[in-house]
């Protein structure tokens, strides 16, 4: 009796199981597909001039930047590096780098007060896409953001150190790699005068 009992049981509690799992299931993957908007701004713009572009400095250009595609962390179509119209400011960060964290807020200041003349771009690498995620939104970072998985372009300047900020010319030729350690907003303006012939209010 007892045998018969669980016998016609089993079925009836797999298949309740069955459907509250299955609801689950339906529910679930719902709330995790609404990702988080990004909080950069998209890459379109980045193979563009800047509307005012200041003119190249004086003296001898250094090496072109690396023949490299990376993707953009808001999506699209990926971007040539080599294709991005300077003059540029590009700070390639991680979120688990403590001067990367402490540096993000005065470029983010850096491209509000660029007024046309120049680009702030990140090159977040060797990062989650979560951990970029979140301290973008905790800082507030809303220029656009390359995303480089490897250390392709670090490699590619022969570079292993975080903080890295490069200050590109309008021919998209590097005039100075700073790896300093996390870069205020008086330096930065420093370096934009000195290397991109900008001043920066």
């Amino acid at each position: 009796m007892n045998r018969r009992l669980v016998a016609l049981l089993v079925p009836v509690l797999l298949a309740v199981a069955g459907c509250t799992a299955g609801e689950q299931e339906e529910t679930r993957p719902a709330a995790t597909r609404a990702e988080r908007p990004s909080p950069f701004a998209d890459c379109a713009t980045l193979t563009a001039a800047p509307a005012s572009a200041a003119p190249s400095p004086a003296g001898t250009p250094g090496p072109a930047l690396p023949d490299l595609t990376l993707s953009c962390f808001t999506g699209g179509a990926p971007v040539a590096v080599r294709a991005v119209r300077g003059p540029a400011v590009i700070n390639v960060w991680a979120s688990w780098c403590p001067p990367c964290r402490k540096e993000l807020p005065a470029f983010q200041r850096l491209s509000e007060r660029a007024g046309g003349r120049f680009q702030v771009i990140g090159v977040n690498s060797r990062d989650s896409r979560g951990g970029a995620q979140s301290i973008g939104e905790d800082f507030g970072v809303r220029f656009p953001m390359l995303v480089d998985q490897g250390d392709a372009f670090e490699r590619a300047l022969n570079r292993n150190s975080f903080p890295l900020t490069l200050f590109v010319d309008g021919d998209g030729r590097i005039r100075h790699t700073d790896a300093t350690g996390a870069l205020d907003d008086a330096h930065l303006t420093e370096l934009v005068r000195r290397h991109l012939g900008v001043e920066v209010p």
